[in-house]
């Protein structure tokens, strides 16, 4: 009977059998990476030297490219790897790795996400109080929590899914090292057991974070209906529904990934569901950011080459400049 100590790599899923599917998998996967380290890459770097986004909303978002950066670097690479040169192994040690990273940022972006919603509901619902509360040391310790968090938890669950003995084989039925797969080959039930009730913990803790995602946007749609101009409701929508629409885009990927009926289910399906919520959150977030943010579209020209003499590039993002964040 193997067990993980005696195994020395696993079998991922291949997208395609054949070749040319397999490049034409490359080169989308390779352009959706090179979209999201772009955006996020401008995002970190206008953040970063920008003096007028040094608030606590580009703060969190500074974090939250981050993630984005860290999700999609933790899995693509290797998917990339294999359909390139026509593979499907990874090492044991790399499985570990890439399930620890995987867990790591995508509990960190989660929480990253839940604090920013309470950014959103502090400036719009505690507007006199928003300097207090969300102060440059309130700031680093909600944002170091998220990191934290997303740490033990992805420490707990890859220490105890390689604990587990495997003894149906080692061909994993996805692209990249995932919690439900790996048990699918396990052989202690207490060891899965054990797992079970971690994931119990975490998705009662996650559900907590959405159940205040949605009662802050409650408050904060009450507050805005209640702001007697049309032009002062409309400033107040602007700063929130980047957010929302990335909270949405993510959480709603997730829940159909790991929530759908067995009865639609199918290895394809998995498969292009997994890629949803692994490739598009963190190559769209940038985009649906930078088009309600008009600082942060100001810094990012200030830093591209030759944009003052580029018309249309004006053109473009004068389009999406009517509103200027609170």
């Amino acid at each position: 009977m193997p067990n993980s100590s005696s195994m020395a790599q696993f079998l991922l899923l291949a997208f395609s059998d054949r070749r040319e599917l397999q490049l034409l998998h490359f080169w989308l996967f390779l352009g959706i990476s090179l979209a999201a380290l772009l955006g996020n890459g401008l995002i970190l770097s206008a953040v970063a030297c920008d003096q007028h986004l040094h608030t606590p909303r580009d703060f969190f978002l500074l974090h939250l490219s981050l993630t984005d950066l860290g999700c999609i670097c933790t899995t693509v690479p290797k998917a990339m790897h294999n359909s390139l040169w026509d593979t499907t192994t990874i090492s044991y040690t790399g499985c570990a790795a890439q399930l620890f990273f995987f867990l790591f940022f995508l509990t960190a972006e989660y929480f990253l996400l839940t604090i920013m919603c309470y950014d959103r509901y502090v400036a719009i619902c505690k507007p006199l109080h928003y300097g207090t509360l969300l102060g440059s040391r309130a700031c680093a310790h909600m944002a170091a929590a998220a990191w934290a968090t997303g740490f033990l938890t992805a420490l707990l669950h890859t220490a105890n899914t390689f604990s587990l003995p495997l003894c149906q084989g080692n061909a994993l039925g996805q692209f990249f090292c995932e919690i439900p797969h790996i048990l699918k080959l396990s052989c202690s039930h207490s060891g899965y057991l054990r797992e079970i009730g971690l994931i119990v913990v975490s998705v009662c803790f996650l559900f907590v974070c959405f159940i205040f995602i949605v009662f802050s946007y409650v408050q904060i749609f009450r507050a805005v209906l209640r702001i007697p101009s049309e032009q002062g409701q409309h400033k107040a929508f602007s700063t929130c529904l980047p957010h929302l629409a990335v909270v949405s885009l993510f959480i709603s990927t997730i829940i159909f990934a790991y929530l759908k009926p067995p009865f639609i289910s199918s290895p394809c399906l998995d498969l292009a569901l997994s890629v949803l919520y692994l490739v598009a959150p963190p190559a769209l977030n940038p985009l649906i950011y930078s088009l309600r943010n008009q600082e942060l579209k100001d810094a990012i020209r200030k830093m591209m080459p030759g944009f003052r003499g580029n018309k249309k590039m004006h053109l473009f993002f004068g389009k999406h400049s009517e509103c200027k964040s609170l």
